[in-house]
């Protein structure tokens, strides 16, 4: 009997995944560096979301500004090339992902483990973003407040 052997590609990381990457290595080698200034970690987030696709970029300046009102003690930073906001030891806790950086149908806003959205034993930490509206704006200032809140 003959063996037969998959000629399959190995799954790898896509082209995207890697830029991404390489965006984060670059914002960590930059946070290393001594007299890195939060204007510059606002002004690359501010770049990031102005690179983005039309569409993205509103949802992105819209998360912006409402994260930034409902919590000025977050810092604005660059987190693998998206905006994200960040706590005082520098962890991020929310995070604005566009469609258009890995081809996706939606872009969303995630939460990491450093925010405080826990509800039990199971709980949502990404949410889609299609569109923006006030009631949207409401749910993500109520959203924030939570992942800071002290529970």
């Amino acid at each position: 009997m003959s063996a037969k052997t998959s000629k399959t590609p190995a799954a790898g990381f896509s082209a995207e995944e890697r830029a991404a990457m390489k965006e984060r290595a670059a914002e960590l080698r930059a946070e290393g560096k001594k007299g890195a200034k939060k204007a510059d970690e606002l002004q690359a987030t501010l770049d990031s979301i102005a690179k983005m696709a039309p569409a993205d970029r509103t949802l992105a300046e819209r998360v912006h500004a409402t994260v930034t009102a409902a919590a000025p003690q977050l810092s604005p930073k660059t987190w693998y090339g998206m905006p994200a906001y960040a706590n005082t030891d520098g962890k991020v806790v929310v995070f604005f992902r566009d469609a258009g950086k890995f081809k996706e149908r939606y872009s969303f806003l995630g939460f990491q483990d450093t925010s405080n959205l826990d509800d039990g034993d199971m709980w949502p930490v990404a949410y889609a973003l299609a569109k923006w509206s006030p009631k949207v704006q409401k749910q993500v200032t109520d959203l924030v407040k939570a992942a800071l809140s002290d529970r």
